[in-house]
């Protein structure tokens, strides 16, 4: 019994260091249920749980990501993480990092580094795991995790956008974009989009697709008023939404099942980036998931002028 209620004490911080190695919600929860298997069936009472379980998850979680690189590359389109609409672990002393790290453009950035590098650079910068901690977790030096963290930190700094810092006022405007977006007003949208814009889709080839990426104030601000109209008129909402700790929504349609997710990045007062979700492997856990190509086809008949 003691061995479950430690285990389910730390399990959000597992899923959160699980998540940002994986981006992906469904393997996180699954290296978090061996993690417990493994812990279960241990025989000997480690002087850390936290270290204990923090360091399979990660382990586990590192083996998952090698075998799925070959699957990544191969992916049909852009490949974005799983959408996450709220982080299960909270650490007031490190809120920063946290939110940070869970953002769309920061999980592409750590997608550019190795699994060690990955597995190093979420322990030791978002988490505050020491040296001694993370190489005990990854099976390597101290002395070869300040390497790999170094490197890790100067990818990461080097494709890393300042995102919008005042949260209200990025909530404000993020308010704003769905208040004009639901009304179909091109006008309104293009005030609040910055001239090299980009829209881009995750699908999976599973789903439709905006194209290969919108670009563009004008081009995004027109597509985004043809979507809305036609899927409004046929039941579906729009519900603002943080999705991966930026402002975001979730499309359902009159039934209430997710159509696809979207996130914005917001930078200098505009919105830089608006990536949507819609393979629906990657949306079942956030409810029961609509059939896309149906809805695109009655909202396709809805845009249609009746005789």
């Amino acid at each position: 019994m003691r061995r479950a209620e430690e285990f389910e004490e730390l399990r959000p911080l597992l899923f959160s260091i699980a998540y940002r190695i994986l981006g992906s919600v469904s393997e996180a929860e699954d290296a978090v249920q061996e993690t417990w298997l493994r812990w279960e069936s241990s025989t000997t009472q480690p002087e850390s749980a936290k270290g204990f379980l923090s360091a399979t998850v990660s382990r586990i979680a590192i083996d998952v990501l090698r075998s799925a690189r070959v699957r990544r590359e191969e992916y049909a389109g852009e490949w974005f993480p799983e959408p996450l609409l709220a982080d299960p672990y909270e650490d007031p002393e490190r809120s920063a990092e946290l939110a940070d790290s869970v953002s769309m453009a920061a999980l592409l950035l750590l997608e550019r580094l190795s699994p060690l590098e990955r597995a190093v650079f979420v322990l030791r910068e978002v988490f505050g795991f020491g040296f001694g901690e993370v190489a005990s977790a990854v099976g390597r030096s101290e002395a070869a995790c300040r390497q790999l963290a170094v490197r890790a930190r100067r990818h990461m700094d080097a494709g890393r956008a300042r995102f919008e810092a005042d949260r209200r006022e990025r909530e404000q405007l993020a308010g704003r974009f769905f208040a004009a977006f639901s009304a179909g007003d091109v006008a309104g949208l293009r005030e609040l989009l910055a001239a090299d814009v980009q829209m881009v889709g995750d699908s999976g080839g599973k789903a439709p697709l905006w194209g290969k990426g919108i670009v563009g104030a004008a081009n995004v601000a027109r597509t985004l008023a043809a979507i809305v109209t036609p899927f409004v008129r046929i039941g579906g909402a729009v519900e603002p939404h943080e999705v991966n700790g930026q402002p975001g929504a979730i499309f359902r349609d009159r039934d209430g099942r997710v159509v696809n997710t979207l996130a914005l990045d917001i930078l200098d007062g505009q919105i830089q980036m608006i990536r949507a979700v819609i393979n629906p492997d990657k949306l079942g856990h956030l409810g029961p998931v609509a059939d896309t190509w149906a809805v695109v086809r009655e909202a396709n008949q809805a845009r249609r002028p009746v005789d």
